[in-house]
């Protein structure tokens, strides 16, 4: 894959996160990565988030996209973004800059000189970590990532900071699996075809704007990811053929 500033897309999904859009892109700004371009996709804030982003989008590489009336959710948002992204190369991450800028030079080297097909930024591996955490989250975050491990063979595949080759990700994650589950449903979908690598990261939490997450959510994410484990358990992953009929029938529903 080349490495030149026309194949690489960012892209991040938003709700309300106002107060992070300016230091997120002048932090990315500040790595010096070569990119395309900056796609956020955001479903329907009630703040500042897409004013912030339109304005900035007069002095910088960026796009938006709105969600209004499309399904809600980290995955769909990301294959809005992937659709539309002009890059070869995709970037996923969060607006909330809990996922470290600085690492997405990393993120793309392994793309880049072709060693692998997806680079995750793994809390879950020797250097990785959460800090500020509680113990209820980091709990169910690493009992959902160890469930998964034999499916996948990576460690965080609940992780949301990833990089991959865009007609990877389209040929793999669509249609989108609900909610949050892509990289895990790229990688069972692809049967582990998919060269997976993963490199350390610090999950930072927030620091501006208010957090979505909380006790209930976090279960109720667990329990959606619990359901989403046993189904490939019991039935495998999606057939090409699977794939192909679903994603007509959204076709046809549209």
């Amino acid at each position: 894959m080349p490495g030149n500033d026309n194949s690489v897309s960012i892209i991040v999904s938003t709700l309300n996160e106002a107060e992070n859009i300016a230091p997120l892109v002048a932090q990315i700004a500040a790595t010096a990565v070569p990119f395309h371009e900056i796609l956020f996709v955001d479903n329907n804030s009630t703040d500042a988030t897409r004013h912030m982003i339109r304005t900035l989008a007069a002095t910088h590489p960026i796009r938006l996209i709105e969600q209004d009336h499309a399904e809600r959710g980290l995955a769909a948002a990301v294959m809005s973004g992937a659709l539309a992204a002009q890059g070869e190369v995709l970037v996923v991450m969060d607006a909330d800059l809990s996922h470290p800028p600085e690492r997405i030079k990393d993120l793309l080297a392994p793309l880049f000189t072709g060693a692998a097909d997806m680079v995750i930024g793994s809390r879950y591996v020797p250097g990785g970590s959460t800090p500020g955490w509680p113990r209820w989250r980091l709990l169910l975050s690493r009992t959902g990532a160890a469930l998964a491990y034999p499916l996948t063979g990576v460690h965080d595949s609940i992780s949301g900071f990833f990089a991959i080759g865009r007609s990877r990700l389209l040929e793999y994650a669509s249609p989108p699996p609900a909610g949050f589950k892509i990289v895990f449903e790229t990688i069972v979908r692809s049967s582990r075809r998919l060269r997976v690598v993963e490199i350390p990261i610090s999950f930072r939490n927030r620091v501006r704007g208010k957090s979505k997450m909380s006790f209930v959510v976090a279960l109720r994410f667990f329990v959606r990811w619990l359901f989403a484990v046993l189904r490939h358990v019991v039935h495998g992953p999606y057939r090409p053929a699977e794939i192909a009929r679903s994603t007509m029938s959204n076709a046809s529903t549209d």
